[in-house]
């Protein structure tokens, strides 16, 4: 006898898209139109702020952006560390609530 175990006819019906390989639509009209919106307001978001950058920055905008990098690494690295020292996984919520206590956790 095989050790792997067939589907029952019962289950055969909950796991029929499974089965042909179809994902499940699970998104209607409204989902749809929120999704398509927010996308072309985030897009439109980027395009001004370069822009902007463009014409009223100058050259710093490297340097902004290369100032905007290493703080972001920094801020990685630390919570990297952090993660490593809490000996439960979460989000920042939990890092936190552990570091700070109840109330920071709370806010963040």
């Amino acid at each position: 006898m095989s050790d792997t175990a067939k589907p029952s006819a019962a289950a055969g019906k909950d796991n029929t898209h499974e089965e042909q390989g179809k994902l499940k639509r699970e998104l209607n009209a409204f989902d749809l139109t929120v999704l398509g919106v927010g996308g072309i307001v985030g897009a439109g978001i980027f395009v001004v702020s370069g822009e902007a950058a463009y014409k009223y920055a100058g050259p710093a905008v490297i340097l902004s952006f290369a100032l905007a990098g290493v703080c972001s690494s920094v801020y990685a690295v630390c919570f990297a560390e952090l993660a490593a020292m809490v000996p439960h996984a979460g989000s920042a919520y939990t890092y936190c609530k552990t570091a700070f206590g109840n109330l920071v956790g709370f806010i963040v």
